[in-house]
């Protein structure tokens, strides 16, 4: 069953999900499933409509599949603590390619059927986020303060996959996945 929400009543939640090991960034195309943790994230109001923007970095597989379909879920942990399964498929989902393998799969989560996006809803991340990129853009490196260089190491830039693309999801659907 799936309890809708109004996303933004969860903002201090989502948030210190962000902080404590992240959320699944979940995308979809052509029957590959594919779910990247992320620790940042932007949400709020643009072009008067609901956004939640994601950060993916120019070489991931995620964004293959986000290039192929603008469709995304974010699947937030939520309610008790963490279980060492969450906390396994953060690590996994964070440090593995899906080019490689079913990291779903791997990490024992399951997917569950979203609403109104492919890209499915995470059963044991059960605040859902349901999105549709609207807009998308490479971030230019040169342009961003030298206080993150630590993130954007020039000589390093290619072997960590580039620079970020920021994809701005309108926001279609929330809910939290109860039992």
């Amino acid at each position: 069953m799936k309890k809708e929400i109004n996303v933004f009543d969860y903002a201090g939640d989502i948030v210190k999900a962000l902080n404590n090991g992240g959320a699944l960034l979940v995308s979809e195309a052509e029957d590959c499933v594919n779910a990247m943790t992320i620790g940042w994230a932007t949400f709020g109001v643009e072009w008067g409509v609901p956004i939640f923007a994601v950060y993916v970095r120019e070489g991931r597989f995620t964004r293959e599949l986000l290039d192929r379909t603008g469709e995304f879920t974010v699947a937030v942990p939520y309610g008790e603590k963490y279980s060492a399964q969450v906390t396994k498929a953060l690590g996994m989902c964070g440090s593995r390619s899906g080019r490689d393998m079913d990291k779903i799969a791997k990490s024992g989560i399951h997917a569950v059927d979203a609403e109104i996006v492919r890209p499915p809803a995470i059963k044991e991340f059960p605040l859902t986020i349901e999105c549709r990129v609207v807009f998308s853009q490479l971030q230019p490196v040169k342009e961003i303060s030298s206080k993150f260089n630590k993130f954007y190491p020039a000589e390093k830039l290619e072997d960590i996959g580039g620079a970020h693309i920021a994809y701005y999801g309108e926001i279609l659907k929330s809910y939290i996945l109860e039992d």
